[in-house]
């Protein structure tokens, strides 16, 4: 059959061959790549004991790599991130945008430049929650989801109020702690 389990014994070809030699794998129940592999076998057998090449993997760093990492090292980032804005550009993009065209210019020197870019992402930042409006800082849903959500609260509110019974009396001497939603019921199907 598949002569042994041991991995190191022969590949996953040869395995495969010796199961369907000895009726242990039904010839429709063969793997898509069987067919493939034999018409166009490797060039070298793939072996666990074949030597790996000697190829040097090479560092893939870009230009703003390292002031990325300069920024992240010095200042901790103060955003959350929403992975479903695709319109909104990260502070790390934002700085190193500002960072490429004060170099660009080319009138500072590298430490200068970093400096002066982190003043203007920090004005930029503080613009922005100045003209942003409560709405414009949540997460922008549609109007149907908006709508179906309203309208699932004050279903739950209505029944809530015509299910609940009447709250006991406050104790003499505390407010009333009346609260008029239960969160479970919102979630009930």
């Amino acid at each position: 059959m598949a002569q042994s389990r041991l991995e190191k014994i022969g590949t996953i070809f040869t395995r495969v061959q010796g199961l369907l030699r000895g009726g242990a794998m039904k010839p429709e129940d063969k793997p898509i790549w069987y067919d493939v592999y034999a018409a166009f076998p490797p060039k070298l057998e793939p072996r666990f004991d074949r030597p790996a090449p000697e190829i040097p993997v090479r560092q893939i760093f870009y230009a703003e790599d390292v002031v990325r990492a300069k920024l992240h090292k010095e200042n901790r980032p103060q955003e959350t991130i929403s992975l479903f804005d695709n319109r909104r550009s990260t502070q790390s993009q934002q700085f190193v945008q500002i960072y490429q065209d004060l170099k660009g210019q080319g009138a500072l020197d590298e430490q200068r430049i970093y400096e002066t870019a982190l003043d203007l992402l920090a004005e930029q930042r503080q613009q922005a929650r100045l003209e942003a409006t409560p709405e414009e800082s949540l997460p922008e849903q549609d109007e149907e989801s908006k709508s179906q959500l309203l309208s699932d609260f004050k279903e739950a509110v209505v029944s809530q109020q015509t299910t609940s019974s009447p709250a006991p009396p406050a104790p003499k001497g505390k407010k009333e702690a009346n609260v008029g939603i239960n969160i479970d019921s919102l979630f009930k199907d």
